[in-house]
Order: structure tokens, then C-alpha cells, then sequence
């Protein structure tokens, strides 16, 4: 079973440390690395031509032992170093000691008839872009498009971030050792890790429980304890009424969108409050879903039975949606604000966060999270993604749904995750405001706001999976229960286990 951390480079280095402080030589670590490296390269690829490319570091290190073991396993094998083995340190030198074979120079010709590439070249903590050698010989293996196998996380691939350091080598495997690193699961690292295998190289539980690791993998396992399904004894006014705020006629399907994802997850009853003029639209296209006049919001909100809220959805950008967001938030009310809503407030985004005093899910995609944030070191598309949803919770004291191939969930104590389960298919009109209907549904079932967001995440994504190609939005509420039916399951099976 793959275990959920998430370790930052840091927090690996603080392991491996650990592990060698209670008494279980680096060597040792190294070797276990290695060996393990070799089993997961020998259950997948027949005896080949194997071009093994060392760094100057630990990793490299690693490199050597694979090396040694695949060439004991009868493999031809290849070994480069970018350096000297006179300059290689500690374990790495020790490991390198253990090699009988030509160390060659990093070049492009120690791939020559190469079958297959180990990349042990560097490992997470890789700060600087990719230069020189090092990058001559990752641009090469690419371009040849060889098998390849990355020793922790393909050489070019910063650790935290899963950013590209200049160049970045694309591996059909990746062995990392303890726990995943967060280049595992954002994109582009991701992409470029290829298959990824968790190794055990003797480092124990405990050692990571000291850690005090705050970054997961969004898994059911996160939240699944909370989750609030209907009882035997309860009625619909037990599960919440959930208020969504519409706009004009013309922009009327994000809000039902969301409405009907709100109904469909299990809030008890769902009110649409939309502008008076287009109230004829919203009801001809609805059922369970009851419709109201938003010129009456104060009056919604003044009727405690209606508990979460929905506002940005086809809302329309400016002065109303910022007064009607300030409203919502003055009555204290679990609430998700979702597009519209937070881009009204792009020129005063510290009015909107010294309002924020209650239950709150903001649901940014990369461009209104700028608007709201700024960008990540003068780097529009790109820098720590985890580190930038962390901040923006911090900042604004909600719960942060930073969304995207590699969604980030934040809250503002430090606690994050990773969604891995989204597919590329949802990116098509409409989704976001699904998801933003099915955080509001758990919400108003008393929900906690971060797990109603990582809930309501890990859901979108399993309906989509559910429906495969040809998704449009209104699948995924359709798709939902058949997901909520095996969430229930494996509640029931987690229930019996205790």
C-alpha cells in the first residue's frame, strides 16, 4: 500500500539522517537503493545494453550500485560520471570503490547502442538549471527517446515543485525511496516520472511520523471518516439547505450546473436565488431545485436553515457580486466563492480576505488565483504550487482549491494535498462549476470546509473517470452516485476494520 506523505526534499534529507543516527549505516541506504533500483528494472526489461549516468552526489552514488548489480546479473553495462570518481564523497565514493568497470566521461557516446538509460545523474534537491554535460546528455537521451529509469526523480526535475530546471529528462520509471516527493505529483513532474515505485530502503515509520509531514496525496483515507451520509432516522432538513446565487438569464448554466451538483451529493434542499428578470429561465430548466428572487438575498440570509452558500457562477464581475459576496460573509455562513466572486475583488483582494470569518472555499483556477495572489516569483504559470496554495490560505484564512491537471488543496493551519485522480477530460465547460456546487453540498451537511473540498475534489475527478471521453459537465452529477455507492462500500469495509 502506498503510504500518503508527501516529504519534501528537506524533510528526505531529515529522514535519511535520522535513519543513519538510529544506527543504520548510509552505505546501507545506498545499497538498498540500488538493489532496489535493479529488482524493479529487472521485473520489467529482459537482459539489454544498459547506459548508467552518475551524478556527482548521492544519487550517483546509487547509480554505481545498480551498475554493479545489473553487470553481476550478467547485463551489459555502460557507466558514465559527470566529474571524477577522486571528487565523489562519502557513501558515493564508497559505492564508486565497489565498481570494476570503466567510468567514462558524460558524453553523448557513452549512449551509443544503449537499450535502456538508468538516470542517476541527480536526485530531488536539484536547485539550478540543468547546464553543460549534464544537460547535453539529458536533451540526448530524450531525443533518442530511450527507455528510461530515474533514480528518485528525473534529472532536471526540481523536487517541491515539479518544475523543469532548464532541461528534464522523461523517464518511463522513477524509484524513489521512504515516500513520494511532491515532482511525483505536480505537473510537469508528473509527466516526466513516468511510473512511480516506492522503495524501502530501511528507513522506518517512526522516523517519518517525527517529521511532522502536513503534505498528503488526496485519497478517500483523508477525509472518508467525515463524510456525511444520510441516516436511517434523519430527514432532508438534517442534510442542509444550500443557497446558490445566479446570475442573468444568459449566464444561467453555471449556476444550475452547480445547483444541481449541490442536490446531487446529498444537500437536503437547494435554493437558486437569481436576478427576477430571469427567474422563468432558471425554473424551466430545473425541478428539485427550488428558484427564488435574489433581490430578496437579505431575506435568505436571514433564515438560518439556509447554512452554506454558492456565489460566483455566471455572477458577473463588479460591484453587485463584490456587495452581495460582502452580505454572504457578514452572515457568517459556510461558503464557497467561485469565480466571478473572486474576480470582482482582483483590485482589492485584502478587502475580500478581512471578511473572510467563517467556513470558507475559495476555487481559483491559475488566472483568477493570480488576480487574487499575484504570481509565483514574477513566474506567471509556474513556481511552487504547493507553496503558493499554502500562502494564499494563510493569507486569506479560507480554504484554498487551487485547481488544475495537479489540483492543490490548502488550509490556512498548513495542512495540504495533492489530487492525482483528475483526467484531462474535465477540462471542458462547466466543470468547475460542478465542483464548486459539490463543495457547497457538503458544506451545507456539516462538512468541514477543508474536507468538503478535498471530498468534493477527489469526487469530480472519480465521477469524470467514471464517464471517460466525451465528458461534458453535466455528466458528472449523473456519474456521481455510481462513485458515492463505492465510497460508501469502502466506509463500510474502513467501519469493520476498527
Amino acid at each position: 500500500m502506498v503510504k500518503r506523505e508527501i516529504l519534501s526534499v528537506e524533510q528526505m534529507n531529515a529522514a535519511d539522517a535520522a535513519a543513519i543516527a538510529l544506527g543504520t549505516p548510509g552505505i546501507v541506504l545506498m545499497e538498498n537503493a540500488g538493489a532496489a533500483i535493479t529488482r524493479e528494472i529487472r521485473k520489467r526489461w529482459q537482459p539489454c545494453s544498459v547506459s548508467v549516468l552518475c551524478g556527482p552526489g548521492n544519487n550517483g552514488g546509487d547509480g554505481f550500485v545498480v551498475a554493479r548489480l545489473l553487470k553481476a546479473a550478467g547485463w551489459p553495462v555502460r557507466l558514465a560520471l559527470l566529474g571524477t570518481t577522486e571528487n565523489l564523497k562519502d557513501d558515493a565514493a564508497a559505492a564508486a570503490a565497489k565498481w570494476d568497470g570503466e567510468v567514462a566521461a558524460l558524453d553523448r557516446a557513452v549512449l551509443d547502442d544503449a537499450e535502456l538509460v538508468v538516470d542517476a545523474l541527480f536526485g530531488a534537491g536539484l536547485t539550478r538549471a540543468l547546464d553543460g554535460q549534464a544537460r547535453d546528455a539529458v536533451e540526448e537521451v530524450n531525443r533518442l527517446r530511450l527507455p528510461c529509469v530515474a533514480v528518485d526523480v528525473p534529472s532536471g526535475v526540481h523536487g517541491d515543485s515539479g518544475q523543469v530546471l532548464g532541461a528534464a529528462l522523461k523517464a518511463d520509471l522513477s524509484v524513489t525511496f521512504c515516500r513520494r516527493k511532491a515532482a511525483h505529483l505536480l505537473l510537469p513532474g508528473r509527466q516526466l516520472a513516468g511510473d512511480v515505485i516506492v522503495a524501502d530502503i530501511g528507513i522506518a515509520d517512526k522516523v517519518v511520523e517525527k517529521l511532522g509531514v502536513t503534505l498528503q496525496e488526496n485519497t478517500p483515507a483523508e477525509w472518508l471518516r467525515d463524510y456525511p451520509w444520510a441516516k436511517l432516522t434523519g430527514h432532508k432538513y438534517d442534510r442542509g439547505h444550500a443557497l446558490v446565487i445566479g446570475g442573468a438569464a444568459a449566464s444561467s448554466g453555471a449556476a444550475r450546473l452547480a445547483a444541481r451538483g449541490a442536490l446531487r451529493i446529498g444537500a437536503g434542499l437547494v435554493t437558486l436565488a437569481a436576478p427576477e428578470a430571469a427567474l422563468d429561465v432558471y425554473a424551466a430548466q430545473l425541478t428539485a431545485v427550488m428558484v427564488a428572487p435574489l433581490e430578496q438575498l437579505d431575506r435568505h440570509l436571514g433564515d438560518q436553515r439556509k447554512n452554506a452558500v454558492l456565489i460566483g457562477p455566471g455572477c458577473g464581475i463588479g460591484s453587485e457580486t463584490r456587495d452581495r459576496v460582502s452580505a454572504i460573509l457578514a452572515a457568517k455562513r459556510a461558503c464557497v466563492l467561485d469565480a466571478d466572486a473572486l474576480t470582482s475583488f482582483e483590485s482589492e483582494p485584502n478587502q475580500l480576505f478581512a471578511m473572510i470569518n467563517s467556513d470558507v472555499v475559495l476555487t481559483p483556477h491559475e488566472g483568477e488565483f493570480r488576480r487574487l495572489f499575484g504570481a509565483a516569483d514574477g513566474v506567471p504559470d509556474g513556481g511552487d504550487k504547493v507553496r503558493r496554495a499554502r500562502d494564499a490560505a494563510e493569507r486569506s484564512g479560507a480554504v484554498v482549491i487551487f485547481k488544475g491537471g495537479d489540483t492543490v488543496i490548502a488550509a490556512p493551519d498548513g495542512r495540504a494535498v495533492i489530487n492525482t485522480n483528475a483526467p484531462a477530460d474535465l477540462a471542458t465547460a462547466g466543470a468547475g462549476d460542478v465542483l464548486a456546487g459539490f463543495a457547497l453540498g457538503l458544506l451545507a451537511q456539516g462538512m468541514g470546509a477543508f474536507e468538503s473540498a478535498c471530498a468534493a475534489v477527489w469526487l469530480h475527478g472519480a465521477a469524470a473517470n467514471r464517464f471517460g471521453p466525451g465528458l461534458i459537465a453535466e455528466d458528472l452529477s449523473e456519474k456521481l452516485p455510481g462513485e458515492l455507492a463505492k465510497l460508501k462500500s469502502m466506509a463500510t469495509h474502513m467501519k469493520e476494520s476498527l
